[in-house]
């Protein structure tokens, strides 16, 4: 009885402590930590390789282009970030004389843009910055003795840093184009960066250690802080591309420190330990277990934001402003494959912020009776917030244009598209499949991007009609109709006779997507054709797109840059995926939309382009090489201690102006996870009614037994 007395007296003193906390005790001690997760792991870290958004996550905040997005700003707008201003830009005609800024885009031969960085920017603590007393390089030609005690990069005891200078940006440039590292912007900036077509022979059979050796004719430094990137004819979008890690600077230090085979052998790898000048670096990389960032000492001096757009003060997303960034001091990613765990630490606060997963939703979401969603009651009591926005993004099925039955420009087969087009119910699909979570797409271009149209003007007439206050979907008849004037009626061949049979193929062939493939089936079945799903792989689905062997297959597209040339270029001629290799999917050509995509390219955002865009949006309704599916619409919570939280659909490096309170948050997870003491009082009370009988029993046999 004395124990259990004493048991509980030392249950209920762990009440201020939190019994069920994934975190050591010591985790979050003098310091601001934010606690996230992550479902994959990341396969490049390299922002020469990266090329994916759970990648960026991490790369986003390690490494810094020259440019980046505001973020707060709507429409997206660049601003400079190691960059002292905006980039110098000249216009050259063919003999590089200097053109007027508004010449013709067809005179301009070559675009100069002169990038000046800001002097006094070092690059976070690391070993390949080592030196000596004599100024040499520690750990650039490790010995076998030397790599023994190596197993991590921690494991080295001497790190350095240098300057930031314009080399290291174009550094970066060449290692692009070097066949080690096979960049996917490869091919691209070689039609754009002049010369670096020409650099990538001279390098490819070249070590990377010898990319020093070898200049870019259309890249220069110019001196310590300036560097010059010469481009081929006019291409505005070009500053984008500046704004991404691909364009992030790499010290020399760090090929020649990671390329040591001692290293590579150890799995140490630059592809796998970054070395940026960004507001975070890379402490832990353990992606079985967790991923964790550290503040970089030796970040550059960075500031909140002054000022954001209309609305942004009144949200409290300017507390902040004129505040040295970041502003938490750790970042902690926890691997969480599935979904339940995951949402029940979020519910508990050991996670800061949550996506909504579909078995989640309805505990999370409700729909008001005037049919807006809002925040369930449970979530609304814990003070959890709601943010939603339409992403950057479009999911949508194509026809192969240089298919037999669905593709081509005959009359035929443009209705045979249209009918199918009407036919596929997303707005059905998008309540489904994603909880109303979406958009449906009227064209390729999505919201928060020049081009984009709401409302009445911005319906694809082809599909849908304005019912004076929204579009909705064409009558199945008008479907119907179209199949019976290209020659299906009723889904029956008129020239054979036999039912209409389509192919679509797809990556997706887990139990998960079978639901919505039967779902694809019905849709087509309402023409009266035979939907046969080839499912696949993903290296085998790409082998067939490469190929041209699909007839109908589903893809998406998320923007690289909010322009619509990054969404237009999907369906450019030149860029067929069959003849050219590019992202034209669907290999569709039109020769009015190639002849306006090029002028389109070339023009700044003026009501003229805003015109243009339109006509090409009119070309592709019309002649419809896809069903133009919807757009996906991301739904985040987070808790009321996390702070600055705005959703930016461009920007990679968003953490450096997010805070937490963890004082707030070390009170609420109190509240919300003390321990339940009374199953195990009431089971050792249990315990006790039996054992005492026993022992009541046994000391009065001992009794007799003395006598």
């Amino acid at each position: 009885m004395v124990f259990f007395i004493l048991s509980f007296s030392s249950l209920s003193a762990c009440n201020d402590l939190v019994l069920n906390s994934p975190y050591p005790a010591s985790a979050e001690k003098n310091q601001s930590v934010l606690y996230s997760s992550f479902s994959e792991r990341p396969r490049h870290l390299d922002p020469a390789k990266s090329y994916s958004s759970n990648e960026y996550t991490f790369i986003g905040q390690i490494y810094e282009p020259p440019f980046q997005y505001h973020y707060l700003k709507r429409p997206y707008e660049l601003e400079p970030l190691t960059a002292t201003q905006m980039p110098e830009v000249t216009y050259m005609d063919s003999s590089e004389k200097e053109l007027a800024m508004d010449a013709p885009a067809d005179e301009i031969a070559f675009s100069d843009y002169i990038i000046e960085i800001k002097p006094g920017i070092k690059f976070q603590p690391h070993a390949a910055l080592a030196r000596n007393q004599k100024g040499e390089y520690l750990y650039h030609k490790l010995k076998q003795t030397q790599l023994s005690d190596i197993n991590v990069l921690s494991d080295f005891t001497r790190t350095g840093t240098r300057e930031l200078t314009a080399a290291d940006y174009v550094h970066q440039i060449k290692r692009l184009v070097h066949p080690q590292i096979s960049s996917p912007i490869n091919e691209l900036m070689k039609q754009y960066i002049a010369g670096l077509d020409d650099y990538a022979v001279t390098i490819k059979d070249k070590p990377l250690l010898a990319l020093e050796d070898y200049a870019i004719s259309g890249v220069q430094v110019l001196d310590k802080y300036r560097y010059k990137i010469r481009i081929k004819g006019k291409y505005p979008q070009f500053i984008y591309w500046l704004a991404m890690p691909f364009f992030a600077p790499m010290p020399w230090e760090a090929d020649a420190f990671y390329s040591q085979q001692g290293l590579i052998d150890k799995n140490i790898t630059l592809d796998w330990q970054p070395l940026g000048t960004g507001p975070f670096m890379l402490e832990e990389n353990n992606p079985n277990l967790r991923m964790v960032m550290l503040k970089n000492p030796n970040y550059h001096a960075a500031f909140y934001p002054q000022e954001g757009e209309p609305g942004d003060k009144e949200k409290g997303l300017l507390q902040d402003a004129g505040k040295r960034l970041p502003l938490i001091d750790k970042a902690v990613y926890q691997l969480e494959k599935e979904t339940i765990p995951y949402w029940n630490k979020f519910l508990q606060g050991y996670y800061d912020a949550s996506g909504i997963a579909s078995d989640s939703f309805d505990q999370a979401v409700q729909f008001t009776g005037g049919g807006e969603l809002g925040l369930t009651p449970s979530m609304q009591d814990k003070g959890i917030q709601l943010q939603t926005v339409v992403t950057s993004s479009i999911f949508y099925m194509g026809f192969n244009m240089l298919d037999s039955v669905v593709g081509g420009d005959s009359e035929q087969a443009r209705k045979l598209r249209l009918a199918i087009s009407i036919a596929i119910d997303y707005e059905e699909y998008i309540s489904i499949f994603m909880n109303g979570r979406g958009v449906a797409a009227h064209g390729v271009i999505p919201p928060e991007i020049f081009g984009f149209h709401a409302g009445e003007q911005g319906i694809n007439p082809y599909v849908y009609d304005w019912d004076g206050k929204q579009a909705r979907r064409k009558p199945l008849q008008t479907a119907m109709q179209l199949m019976q004037e290209a020659g299906y009626a009723e889904g029956i061949d008129k020239k054979t006779g036999e039912a209409l049979i389509l192919y679509l193929d797809t990556a997706a062939s887990g139990p998960d997507d079978r639901a919505r493939l039967n779902w694809y089936r019905k849709q087509f079945s309402k023409l009266g054709i035979q939907l046969v799903i080839r499912a696949t792989d993903y290296n085998r689905f790409q082998q067939k797109m490469l190929n041209g062997n699909a007839q109908i297959f589903m893809w998406g597209w998320n923007a690289d840059y909010p322009d619509p040339e990054n969404f237009f270029f999907l369906l450019y001629g030149p860029n067929g995926k069959v003849t050219h290799g590019g992202e034209n999917a669907v290999n569709y050509q039109n020769r009015d939309f190639d002849r306006l995509f090029k002028q389109m390219s070339y023009m700044e955002n003026t009501p003229e382009r805003l015109a243009m865009v339109k006509e090409m949006q009119e070309i592709i309704r019309h002649d419809a090489p896809w069903v133009y599916g919807f757009h996906p619409k991301s739904f985040s919570l987070s808790h009321n201690w996390y702070y600055n939280l705005k959703p930016n659909l461009m920007a990679n490096n968003k953490l450096k102006y997010q805070r937490i309170d963890p004082k707030q948050r070390e009170i609420l997870r109190k509240q919300w996870n003390q321990p339940v003491l009374w199953p195990i009082v009431l089971v050792v009370f249990l315990i006790v009614l039996l054992v005492l009988p026993a022992v009541r029993s046994f000391q009065r046999r001992a009794k007799e037994t003395i006598k």
